[in-house]
């Protein structure tokens, strides 16, 4: 089975210069744990998570600068420079492992453009094993 066979085409994205009160909002509008972040030309250049945002938000101890992460920080300072990707032709198996040896929850899935066609995440691959899709 394919990587494009289970992701997620929807994927939402937030802009580089966005605000994390912004990205905050998008990430509870669509129920995920993360955002691919865009430049101006669509190109994703890191992944904000909701890892990032605790972190921040846990070495900010006064009320007024943690008012001011929210309102006054662009994702860019936030965000993991470096996402993860793979392509729609990748083998699922291979997705999985790429995860586990990266530690990480999801993988955004670009086509050999550089552009990004959608998502898989580890809930798509479990959900794909406990329906016998895979």
């Amino acid at each position: 089975m394919k990587v494009a066979d289970i992701m997620r085409t929807d994927v939402k994205t937030v802009d580089l210069d966005a605000t994390v009160a912004d990205a905050i909002t998008t990430l509870a509008d669509v129920h995920v744990s993360a955002l691919p972040v865009t430049d101006a030309h669509g190109k994703v250049v890191g992944v904000l998570s909701t890892t990032d945002i605790l972190c921040a938000l846990s070495e900010t101890t006064e009320p007024e600068p943690r008012e001011r992460l929210f309102d006054d920080t662009p994702v860019r300072e936030l965000m993991t420079a470096r996402s993860r990707v793979i392509a729609p032709e990748a083998d699922v198996l291979q997705a999985a492992r790429q995860m586990l040896d990266l530690d990480v929850h999801r993988l955004f899935v670009e086509d050999h453009g550089g552009r990004l066609v959608g998502v898989i995440s580890q809930t798509d691959i479990v959900a794909a094993v406990a329906t016998a899709r895979i």
